[in-house]
């Protein structure tokens, strides 16, 4: 399966989601972080989904999570893996899983981001296994991972 086949929809930024659109074309993977309260969250938005507060920043994020679950979409045109991805710094986000096989992924497994190309000005992030470099993976984000795969 070669992900580079499929083109990736451009995103439509919003007032709210430009920095992080701006921050994708450099490259940067930004997350909100409520300051309040200091979780981090994503999808990015003004108002805290924890506390409501509207003292949120931008922060550069590192990019490197695990997979929550996948799912290969074998019936589109250009077949992909679509999957949730835990961040080390706590949120869930929905995308592509890239550079990959699909028999050797696993939920647990560490991912980092990169962009790719979308049909429009802004690259969109997917992810990648992390296996061709040293990861430090937070035991709690993998155990809770796992855990949560096995309550299916």
């Amino acid at each position: 399966m070669n992900a580079l086949e499929r083109v990736l929809p451009a995103p439509i930024p919003t007032q709210d989601s430009q920095p992080f659109w701006d921050a994708a074309k450099e490259g940067r993977f930004l997350i909100k972080r409520c300051a309040n309260c200091g979780k981090a969250h994503w999808y990015p938005r003004p108002l805290c989904p924890f506390c409501l507060s509207d003292d949120t920043v931008w922060l550069d994020s590192a990019g490197t999570g695990v997979i929550y679950t996948f799912s290969v979409m074998v019936r589109a045109a250009a077949p992909f893996v679509l999957a949730f991805v835990t961040l080390d710094e706590g949120p869930t986000l929905l995308s592509n899983l890239v550079n990959c096989e699909p028999g050797a992924l696993a939920i647990g497994q560490p991912v980092r981001v990169l962009f790719r190309a979308s049909d429009g000005e802004y690259p969109v992030p997917v992810f990648e296994p992390a296996s061709n470099r040293q990861t430090t993976l937070p035991r709690a984000i993998a155990d809770s991972a796992l855990r949560a795969a096995d309550d299916r």
